[in-house]
C-alpha cells in the first residue's frame, strides 16, 4: 500500500520501526544494567535508582511466585502513580503474571465487574481504597491482597505527616487484620528475588487493559509483550532528532495515570526504556506539574488537553521557570489550536496532538514535532503502523472521503479477553476497526470527523453512556434516561443526562447526582441533568442519542445568538 505520510516525517524518524522481540520486563532490566545508579523514580522527595527498582521488581516477583502465582495468572493493580505501581507492574511481568490495570476511582460495583471478568486472584490496592474491596470481597475471585500507602515510599518526615493529614481530612482507613491481606512493603522486604524472570514469548499476554471497545460493555483488551514493547519504541522513535541526545538524561513527568494505557506507555514504559528520571505525581494536578518542571528540569510532559489548559491559565505562569520542556504529546481528546500556541510560547517546547486507542497499546498517530502540523488533524501514522479509511463493505475509500479508520501494526491487540465474538467484530482481515469515522488527505494526515461509538471523552477519560444510563435506571424514580457528551471548553466533552421521571414522581438534580456519585467514579457522573417528558426514539423505540445531542446543541445556539 502507498504511505504518503512517510514524506512528512520529521528528521530522524524512521519509516519503519526496529524493536526487540523481548518480554516487556526486559526494558527495565536492560536500563538497570546500563544506568544502574541513575535515578529511575522521584516521588515527592524520595528517589529510587534503576538498580534498586529492578531488584524490587524481582523481589515482588519472588513474593508472588512463593504464594502460588503461576504464569498467566492475572494480577490486578489498583494504585495511583507511585513507586509501588512500577514495582508491582514489572514484578508481575517478571513472575509471568498478566497485569490488570484498575482505575483507583472505581466504585465497588465497577471494581467487582473488572476483578470478576479478569479472574484476578491477586490485588495490589491503595490502603485508603480497602473499604471498596471489602464491600465486594465475597463476590470476586481474589485470594490475596497487598495493601500499600502513599506514605510507604515518602521521605522523612513526609511519611509521618501524610497519615496525620489523611486523618484530619477523614480519609484515613484503619486496616483490619484479615486472612487475605498483607502489607506490600513488609512482604517485599522479606521476599527473595527470583533467580530468573519468566521468559515470556512476544505474543503472550502481558496486560489486560479494560475498555468499552465498540459496544460500551467493559472488556479487557489483551495486549501482548510485543504490542507494548513495539508501541514503546514507536513512541520513542517519533521524537526523531529532537530527543536523540536525551537517552539517560531526560526527565519524564509522570502525571497522567499509569493505570490508563496512554500514561503506562508514553510516560512509564517510554521513560524506563530511555533511561529517564520519572517524576511521579499521584494526581494529575496543574500546580504540582509546574513545581515538578521547575524543580527537576522536566523535558517530557505527556498529558491531556485539560492539563495543558490548566497550565496555560495558572496564575503567574509567565514568571515560572518552565523552559526545560521539550516534548509534549497530548492524547485522549482534541487539542485546541490556541492551547498549543500559548503552551509553546510559555515553555519553548513542542506540544503536538496524537491519537490512539486501548486496542492499539495505544499510540497510532501523531503530528510532527518540527514539521507541518495541520489544524484539526490527529497527524500521521507512527512508524510501523499502516492506516486506511474503509467503507461499510471494508473497501478503501478515495482520499478525502469519510469512512471508518482501520489500523494494522505490531501494537494491535490480540483480541478481547474471553470475547471471541467481540474480537471478530473489531479485527477484520487483520485490520483493527477503530469505530472512529475519519478521512485522510493527500499528504497522509488523518482527521477524526465523528465517532461510530457513543463514547464520551471528558478530561481524557473514556465514559460509556450505557453504563451511566444503567445507573440512572437503577433509581426508583427514573422511567427513561439517555446520556450524551456535550462540548466543553475545559474537559473536551461533559456528561449530560436526560431523564424522564416515572408518572407522579418528582425528581431533583441533587437526588440524581447523589445516586450517581454513589455508584460511579467521579469523572463519569453527569455534570448536566435535564428532565424531559419524553426522549427522541426511532420507529422501533430505540432512544436516538445523536438526535438528542443535536437538538440540545441547536437550543444552545439559539440562546447564544
Amino acid at each position: 500500500m502507498t504511505r504518503p505520510w512517510l514524506n512528512h516525517y520529521d528528521k530522524g524518524v524512521p519509516a519503519d520501526i526496529q524493536y526487540p522481540e523481548v518480554p516487556l520486563w526486559k526494558l527495565l532490566a536492560d536500563t538497570a544494567q546500563k544506568y544502574p545508579d541513575h535515578v529511575a523514580l522521584e516521588f515527592m522527595g524520595s528517589v529510587m535508582g534503576y538498580r534498586t527498582l529492578w531488584e524490587s521488581a524481582l523481589k515482588f516477583a519472588g513474593a508472588l511466585q512463593a504464594q502460588g502465582v503461576q504464569p498467566g495468572d492475572r494480577v490486578a493493580i489498583m494504585l495511583p502513580n507511585c513507586p509501588q505501581f512500577v514495582i508491582a507492574f514489572y514484578g508481575t511481568l517478571a513472575a509471568g503474571g498478566v497485569c490488570v490495570n484498575v482505575n483507583p476511582l472505581y466504585t465497588p460495583r465497577e471494581l467487582r465487574h473488572q476483578l470478576s471478568d479478569a479472574g484476578a486472584e491477586t490485588l495490589i490496592i491503595l490502603d485508603l481504597l480497602w473499604p471498596r474491596y471489602a464491600e465486594i470481597e465475597q463476590e470476586v475471585p481474589v485470594k490475596r491482597v497487598f495493601t500499600t500507602g502513599i506514605q510507604d515510599y515518602l521521605p522523612f518526615p513526609k511519611n509521618l505527616l501524610f497519615p496525620l493529614k489523611a486523618r484530619r481530612e477523614k480519609r484515613w482507613v484503619n486496616l483490619p487484620q484479615h486472612p487475605k491481606r498483607q502489607d506490600f512493603k513488609k512482604t517485599l522486604k522479606a521476599a527473595s528475588p527470583i533467580a530468573q524472570p519468566y521468559p515470556a514469548k512476544p505474543d503472550e499476554v502481558a496486560l489486560l487493559q479494560y475498555t468499552g471497545g465498540t459496544t460500551g460493555v467493559s472488556k479487557g483488551a489483551m495486549l501482548s509483550h510485543r504490542n507494548l514493547v513495539a508501541n514503546t519504541y514507536q513512541s520513542m522513535a517519533w521524537g526523531g532528532d529532537e530527543v536523540k541526545d536525551l537517552e539517560g538524561k531526560g526527565v519524564m513527568l509522570g502525571a497522567i495515570p499509569f493505570f490508563h494505557v496512554y500514561g503506562m506507555t508514553v510516560a512509564m514504559n517510554y521513560g524506563i526504556a530511555a533511561g529517564y528520571k520519572i517524576v511521579l505525581l499521584p494526581r494529575p494536578e496543574v500546580k504540582p506539574c509546574i513545581e515538578a518542571i521547575e524543580k527537576h528540569g522536566v523535558t517530557h510532559f505527556p498529558g491531556v488537553p485539560t492539563l495543558y489548559i490548566g497550565f496555560n491559565n495558572f496564575p503567574g505562569i509567565e514568571k515560572r521557570k518552565v523552559g526545560t520542556v521539550k516534548v509534549c504529546i497530548s492524547g485522549s481528546a482534541a487539542l485546541p489550536v490556541e492551547v498549543t500556541k500559548k503552551f509553546e510560547q510559555l515553555t519553548g517546547g513542542k506540544l503536538v496532538e496524537g491519537y490512539g486507542l486501548t486496542e492499539a497499546a495505544p499510540c497510532t498517530h501523531c503530528n510532527p514535532l518540527t514539521g507541518e502540523r495541520k489544524i484539526g488533524s490527529i497527524g500521521l501514522p507512527m512508524p510501523g503502523i499502516d492506516a486506511k479509511v474503509l467503507d461499510e463493505n471494508l473497501r478503501e475509500v478515495p482520499v478525502g472521503e469519510v469512512g471508518e479508520l482501520a489500523l494494522r501494526g505490531p501494537n494491535v491487540m490480540l483480541g478481547y479477553w474471553q470475547r471471541p465474538e467481540e474480537t471478530s467484530k473489531a479485527i477484520k482481515i487483520d485490520w483493527l476497526l477503530t469505530g472512529d469515522m475519519a478521512r485522510m488527505d493527500e499528504d497522509g494526515y488523518f482527521y477524526i470527523v465523528d465517532r461510530k461509538k457513543d463514547m464520551i471523552i471528558a478530561g481524557g477519560y473514556n465514559i460509556y453512556p450505557r453504563e451511566v444510563e444503567e445507573v440512572l435506571f437503577a433509581h426508583p424514580g427514573v422511567a427513561e434516561a439517555a446520556v450524551v457528551g456535550l462540548p466543553d471548553e475545559y474537559r473536551g466533552e461533559t456528561v449530560a443526562a436526560f431523564v424522564v421521571p416515572k408518572p407522579g414522581v418528582t425528581l431533583t438534580k441533587e437526588e440524581l447526582d447523589k445516586h450517581c456519585r454513589d455508584n460511579l467514579a467521579a469523572y463519569k457522573v453527569p455534570r448536566i441533568y435535564e428532565f424531559r417528558s419524553e426522549l427522541p426514539k426511532s420507529a422501533v423505540g430505540k432512544v436516538l442519542r445523536r438526535e438528542l445531542r443535536e437538538a440540545v446543541l441547536k437550543e444552545r445556539q439559539k440562546v447564544g445568538s
